[in-house]
């Protein structure tokens, strides 16, 4: 599991979200500042550069910054990541917005409309001045954090796993505005340590004594991380809590329910909480499959003439059919055909499916280079724009060893809330290949687990920029 946990970590380095109040770790006013710096950034730097070439913001400018707002706010909160990641968000961002904005100029034959020397300029000044404008709100940061006030208390009620990691994460963040006192727990010491294997957190008292200790040291904060099948002990906290003004969040038992995409929503005006959801609901889903039918419509016009040449050599090669179709689960579970390039003298597809192996006699001497380059999976962007697959996403597996694999490993039928991919999160972490061992499948499957918690855009990119990266240097396929 220390594995699964590293690649846990590492999946979530490019959608690292800020929870958006401040009592869940957050400053209302970093918040505030976050929100609107990309936006107004975009929005002045052209309307200075309007201001510089023209000597005025004509209605035209006025409306591309009411679009461009539009299209940018609220900004992400990236005051807690590391600077060359800041660097990679806004470039990766600017040239969706600029791409976006030139696409929609060229079409409506708006370009007319505005100053070649501003868009020029605009393309560059922009980013650089956003850049600017993060390094200077990380310059100010520790001054903002004292206009605030001194730090708010909080306190943790249970002081178990899940207590202690939300313990860990607000020290850990510096702009957090957060001073925690300590725990409240009724268990002993050596109770504690036995069961969480926790220990140097400091223990405030037992859970009887939160109220009084809320209200003498105004305490504004309160966690309750106490398991979700204590609901008399945790109605009996609230209620004891009722002569207080602190502010009071639920921690999520995520031991007991491991949250996939949670979130809270309404059902016909009644509240209820996302515990397992495709990423790909509303604007998210239509982002989705835009962007995977522009990028293979823009790939295939390029790899047309290689895919060609493939299928002559493969039918060269040896006999038998140059596409390979194979049954596979896609979306919700429903059975899909997947396309691929023949690379081996066999087309199995029926209940039992042996995986392809290091020196396997079913390769071909041409299947052999396909498989380590990954070419023979090129088919499949045509599977993308048939809506089967996604370029990013879980790879596919055949219906025989899902039908394996379902029964012995935990979540297994998840990854099939979306659909699979060319290329995923496991395959650019070493999960490409042979899985012939039950634990190198849980590994594959924990990281498709990672990718539906923490999608986003960029982390597509990312993934797609890596395993091009990857293609020439992969030994793991065979």
């Amino acid at each position: 599991m220390a594995e699964a946990n590293q690649l846990s970590s590492a999946s979530a380095w490019l959608n690292q979200r800020e929870p958006r109040a401040m009592g869940l770790g957050r400053s209302h006013l970093f918040t505030a500042v976050e929100a609107g710096l990309d936006p107004l950034v975009l929005v002045f730097s052209l309307w200075a550069l309007a201001f510089y070439y023209e000597g005025a913001v004509r209605p035209a400018y006025l409306i591309l910054s009411v679009i461009v707002f539009s299209l940018t706010f609220p900004g992400s909160a990236q005051l807690r990541l590391p600077v060359w990641k800041v660097l990679f968000k806004i470039a990766f961002h600017w040239i969706w917005i600029a791409g976006l904005l030139l696409l929609t100029g060229y079409v409506t034959e708006y370009f007319h409309k505005f100053s070649m020397a501003v868009l020029v300029h605009w393309l560059w000044v922009a980013p650089l001045a956003q850049i600017g404008a993060h390094l200077a709100l990380r310059a100010a940061a520790p001054q903002l954090l004292k206009l605030q006030g001194p730090p708010r208390g909080a306190v943790i009620v249970g002081m178990n796993e899940q207590g202690v990691s939300l313990a860990g994460h607000i020290a850990g963040s510096a702009y957090s505005g957060i001073d925690l006192k300590g725990f409240f727990d009724d268990r002993g010491e050596e109770r504690r340590t036995a069961q969480d294997g926790q220990d140097g957190h400091r223990l405030v008292g037992k859970i009887d004594d939160l109220p009084a200790y809320v209200k003498q040291h105004r305490i504004q904060f309160i966690y309750l991380s106490l398991p979700m099948a204590s609901r008399p002990r945790i109605l009996q906290v609230l209620d004891g809590l009722k002569d207080t003004t602190a502010s009071i969040y639920f921690v999520p038992d995520m031991f007991i329910t491991d949250l996939i995409q949670g979130r809270s929503d309404t059902v016909c005006g009644v509240t209820v909480i996302s515990v397992c959801d495709t990423p790909f609901r509303g604007v998210n889903g239509v982002l989705k499959r835009a962007s995977d039918i522009v990028l293979s419509l823009l790939i295939l016009m390029l790899i047309l003439p290689v895919m060609a040449v493939i299928a002559l050599m493969v039918k060269l090669d040896s006999p038998g059919p140059i596409i390979f179709k194979q049954r596979r689960y896609g979306l919700d579970g429903e059975e899909i055909l997947v396309y691929k390039f023949r690379s081996m003298a066999v087309t199995e597809d029926g209940g039992t499916i042996r995986q392809a192996s290091k020196n396997d006699m079913r390769v071909t001497r041409l299947g052999a280079i396909l498989r380590k380059t990954s070419l023979d999976e090129l088919p499949q962007f045509f599977n993308v724009l048939q809506g089967r697959m996604s370029i990013v996403g879980p790879r596919p597996h055949a219906v025989a060893h899902n039908e394996m694999y379902r029964s012995l490993i935990k979540g297994y039928m998840v990854r099939h809330k979306v659909r699979p991919g060319i290329t995923g999160w496991a395959q650019v972490n070493g999960q490409r290949g042979e899985t012939d061992t039950l634990d190198k499948m849980q590994s594959r499957i924990d990281c498709d687990l990672d990718y539906l918690r923490n999608w986003s855009l960029q982390l597509d990119f990312f993934i797609i920029l890596k395993t091009i990266r990857l293609v020439f240097k992969d030994g793991a396929a065979y």
